[in-house]
């Protein structure tokens, strides 16, 4: 290797570290999503509890409408964590490609490309899904409040 290698090495290593800290964030998001996922299934737990041993009544049927918007709750939440999780996938490979293109001295910059903006097209859908779980898990919360206040 000559200097103008090791040039093209630094080159290529300064041009990963953008990505690095996209998936660096996306991992931060992901911890928030996993986090919320892990107090949803509690609280399905625990609300099926209360179901099984409450009479029937409004209460139940209260509790019953609760899970079905926590099952929402998971979908989405599910599907964010998927989409994160292949956009941080993607981003990994244009890593590998702009690694791998100075390597072996070829142009893969319309592949580094297409694998970005999906990488973008993943992140956009899970930020999305994101904004729909917290969109039913604070309707839910109001309902609660009313139904609470109606009692």
């Amino acid at each position: 290797m000559n200097a103008a290698d090791f040039a093209d090495i630094a080159r290529n290593i300064q041009l990963a570290i953008a990505p690095v800290f996209l998936i660096a964030g996306v991992g931060a998001l992901l911890n928030v999503l996993t986090n919320r996922l892990a107090r949803v299934v509690d609280r399905v737990r625990s609300l099926e509890r209360e179901i099984a041993e409450a009479p029937e009544g409004p209460e139940r049927e209260a509790g019953k409408a609760e899970l079905a918007g926590l099952d929402i709750r998971m979908i989405r939440i599910n599907r964010a964590i998927l989409l994160s999780t292949i956009a941080v996938l993607l981003v990994c490979v244009v890593i590998v490609a702009l690694f791998t293109g100075e390597i072996v001295h070829a142009d893969f910059a319309l592949a580094i490309a297409i694998l970005f903006i999906a990488a973008m097209i993943a992140l956009i859908f899970a930020l999305i899904s994101f904004l729909g779980e917290i969109a039913v898990a604070t309707k839910f919360l109001r309902v609660g409040i009313e139904y609470r206040q109606r009692r």
